[in-house]
């Protein structure tokens, strides 16, 4: 059974290569705009959908966690393809039928949904399998979910320009389908007998769901994850627009970038979380932290220069940061709570990314448009996003101290790595 474990992680790669094409939907927006009657701004495709979508995801999480426990990886992840991609065929009936309340309704509600589940579903099983290695082996598997950005933000475009929209959601409907269906069959659970001890132990003590969250630990995770992901993810919706507004490149150039943006954010958490097993959970995010805070105080000082290299590294290390606060979290949490639950206390916790994915965007957006509509006509842009990653600089400083607070929990059979 040594070697088998091994394709538990691939499965759970399929999984996540599937919805973690939510995060490729930027290359939907105008295409599907074209598609529809014309609405308000506030209203239309797909920027509520996007929005709606993560937000849906950590409340699905949170909501089904103790389910996904109960059925077994497998089952969810059936169960998350069947969502994810129903939701992506009643999106492109949508925009057959130019029914925008529907569209919202599969990308914005049904998505979401698969993508909670699917998110969640591997992770359990990973750590049961992968007791030595907790870190490396999410890592692997959230890892999917950057790579099925990249992907996927290229099969978009191709698709689209053959087919339309329309018919690109369809067909990437069964392709997802097909997919993730692949990735399920592989899942399965870690016979306990077979397990090492330390298996064992987490699943004789390990906390339960609503135990977990009344700790202080539980708090601080919860608040270190969304300010890692509230900074990471208000600088992603304008990386483009930063780029564009800073260094005047295209919007060819930027999109570029944005996909080597995407390479880092999936590199990052295979790389950072296989570090977290050899540096300890708390020691990696600390240096998340803290590398982050400088770097966001560097962005604007590069800009500034007109030092595009300096600040495309500072824009790229960012993300593998980004990337890795997501991989690292679920084995920080079976350090501290035990294995035995900890597929649905990672679901309660990623209430924080439904947080994270409103403000984030908010922050930045909101605060360089007023800064840019406070410019005089033809004044330089290179200012505007001064204040709002100053801002985020100061928020990843609280996740510093959030850290720092951060305590092993002695009742717990497995130790924490500090």
């Amino acid at each position: 059974m040594a070697t088998s474990r091994w394709s538990i992680p691939v499965g759970a790669i399929g999984v996540h290569l599937g919805i973690g094409s939510v995060y490729s939907w930027s290359t939907l927006n105008r295409p599907i705009l074209e598609a529809l009657p014309p609405l308000p701004w506030w209203a239309a495709p797909p920027y509520p959908t996007f929005t709606t979508a993560l937000v849906i995801l950590g409340l699905s999480a949170a909501t089904w966690g103790p389910w996904v426990e109960r059925r077994g990886a497998r089952f969810a992840a059936r169960t998350s393809a069947l969502c994810f991609a129903g939701g992506l065929t009643l999106g492109g009936i949508a925009l057959l039928l130019r029914q925008p309340i529907l569209l919202f309704l599969g990308l914005g509600i049904l998505c979401g949904i698969g993508c909670g589940i699917g998110y969640i579903a591997p992770v359990s099983t990973l750590v049961k399998w992968f007791p030595d290695r907790r870190g490396m082996a999410t890592g692997f598997a959230i890892m999917g979910f950057g790579g099925g950005a990249f992907i996927a933000g290229y099969a978009n475009a191709a698709l689209i320009a053959r087919v339309g929209v329309a018919m690109t959601l369809l067909v990437l409907a069964g392709c997802y389908l097909l997919l993730m269906l692949g990735g399920a069959q592989l899942l399965r659970p870690a016979p306990v007998s077979e397990s090492s001890d330390a298996v064992v132990a987490a699943s004789s003590h390990g906390m339960t769901r609503t135990e977990a969250i009344r700790t202080p630990q539980f708090a601080l995770l919860w608040g270190m994850l969304c300010i890692n992901v509230t900074a990471g993810i208000g600088i992603l919706a304008q990386a483009s627009p930063m780029m564009q507004d800073l260094f005047g490149k295209t919007p060819a150039e930027a999109a570029a970038v944005v996909a080597v943006i995407s390479i880092c954010n999936a590199a990052g958490r295979l790389f950072w979380s296989s570090m977290s097993d050899l540096i300890g959970r708390r020691t990696t995010y600390l240096l998340f932290f803290g590398a982050q805070v400088v770097l966001f105080l560097l962005i604007p000082r590069f800009a500034a220069a007109g030092a595009w290299w300096p600040f495309l590294l500072c824009l790229l290390v960012v993300f593998t940061m980004y990337g890795g606060g997501f991989a690292t979290i679920p084995a920080f949490l079976a350090d501290l709570f035990g294995m035995k639950h900890v597929g649905a206390i990672h679901g309660a916790l990623l209430t924080a990314w439904s947080v994270a994915a409103v403000v984030g965007p908010v922050i930045i957006t909101q605060l360089a448009a007023r800064a840019r509509d406070a410019l005089p006509p033809g004044a330089s842009k290179v200012h505007i996003y001064d204040q709002p990653l100053a801002l985020l600089a100061a928020l990843l400083a609280c996740g510093f101290i959030l850290t720092l607070s951060v305590r092993p929990r002695s009742a717990v059979a497995v130790p924490v790595r500090e």
